[in-house]
């Protein structure tokens, strides 16, 4: 076996399980899931339509580059959405479907990780843990930014010694931040894209909750939209991570794309051949009638804000809360420790949560995450309220 599986922590989900295992909640009280980012709304009808459409499809393989009419749909869109000058993307060199960006972060990372003594793979912390499982398997080492709440939950990139800059081959970033919900500023996109070139790393943005935000006149600015204010048409060492599962309310889909630097996409497709994981046609044929709509993503923000305005009013009484930039998870302080709170708010109101200590990694004696848990809006308005209304409750009588 590889040896290095070994490395690998348990999924955070694996750890919550164990955390409430014995736990025995009201059964007069209906569960409330806040734990897993799984967007619940309605998927659009018209992606479904298209789909069933298209399954004929079923008897062709499809290949790793996806067809051009889907290729051609996310190249507008990210024109569109990133401020790219019309035909500064070509669909057939700076564009790759993916199965969703989860895959497509891990098989990155064994791409462009080249293993040699001391190579990292930087990311933040609290994050993603695929992050840091495909650093490891690709015989890198993690290391971790904190993102603390005097630094608006990203990373002081200020902080970071030349040295680790040098040793760098991936810097991972999450724009809306999961799960603190932050956003990289434009100007702090602009300095990472000089330190790539300095210093010969790859800039990876997941992206994939770019489009949950609450100001429809603001769009948050992305790794592209950084590359098109620097005249930066060859994308030269930014690639971006794109999806439909929290965009489009489809992650059964599996359905997303990654975009940017020719030369590093077209070595990732030769890595990708091999990894036999090409998108059926029938499902790129339905991604573009999502990619190419922009109604039902409006739509999602409204149903997504009318959640955080309710919660929010009835949690900023009793908690250290903050409404996020952007994404739909909460990152509220806990008045007891985080693992605690999470089972006691099981044990007693049915609601489930996720500690914070269990996305973060202690570095220095200090873990971004404790103290914290991540509540995630994906349910119906009114569960979010009354899962906000059990949590005052059980906070005013603790």
């Amino acid at each position: 076996m590889n040896n290095a599986l070994s490395l690998l922590q348990p999924y955070p989900f694996e750890k919550l399980r164990a955390l409430l295992a014995d736990a025995q909640p009201p059964a007069e009280k209906l569960p409330i899931s806040l734990s897993i980012g799984e967007p619940k709304h309605p998927s659009p009808a018209f992606v479904a339509e298209a789909l069933t459409a298209n399954l004929d499809q079923l008897s062709v393989y499809p290949t790793t580059l996806g067809i051009p009419a889907l290729r051609e749909a996310i190249a507008r869109w990210c024109e569109r959405r990133f401020g790219v000058d019309t035909g500064k993307i070509d669909p057939a060199r700076h564009v790759l479907p993916v199965n969703g960006t989860r895959e497509a972060l891990f098989a990155f990372t064994q791409a462009v990780v080249n293993r040699e003594p001391g190579a990292l793979v930087l990311s933040p912390n609290p994050f993603y843990q695929i992050y840091e499982g495909a650093a490891l398997l690709a015989g890198a080492t993690p290391h971790y930014l904190p993102c603390t709440q005097e630094n608006g939950f990203n990373p002081d990139f200020d902080a970071v010694p030349a040295d680790i800059w040098k040793r760098t081959q991936i810097l991972f970033l999450c724009s809306p931040g999961n799960p603190t919900g932050a956003l990289v500023p434009m100007d702090v996109l602009k300095r990472l894209i000089a330190l790539a070139d300095e210093h010969d790393f790859v800039i990876a943005a997941d992206e994939c909750y770019s489009e949950l935000y609450f100001d429809e006149a603001q769009p948050p600015a992305g790794l592209l939209s950084a590359c098109a204010a620097l005249g930066r048409t060859d994308f030269k060492r930014c690639v971006v991570f794109h999806s439909l599962s929290k965009r489009s309310n489809l992650p059964g889909l599996r359905s997303g794309f990654v975009a940017g630097d020719a030369d590093i996409l077209k070595a990732f497709l030769l890595y990708r051949t091999y990894h036999g994981c090409a998108m059926p046609v029938q499902t790129q044929l339905a991604s573009i009638a999502a990619w190419d709509d922009e109604a039902h993503v409006q739509a999602n923000r409204r149903l997504y804000r009318e959640k955080f305005d309710a919660v929010l009013d009835i949690l900023g009484p009793v908690m250290d809360i903050q409404r996020p930039d952007g994404g739909f998870y909460l990152w509220p302080k806990t008045p007891i420790d985080d693992q605690r709170f999470t089972r006691e708010l099981f044990a007693q109101e049915h609601v489930t949560v996720v500690p914070g200590s269990y996305l973060s990694r202690e570095v220095d004696g200090f873990s971004p995450g404790a103290g914290r848990v991540r509540m995630a809006l994906v349910a119906p308005l009114a569960e979010c309220i009354e899962a906000a209304q059990r949590i005052r409750r059980f906070i005013e009588a603790s």
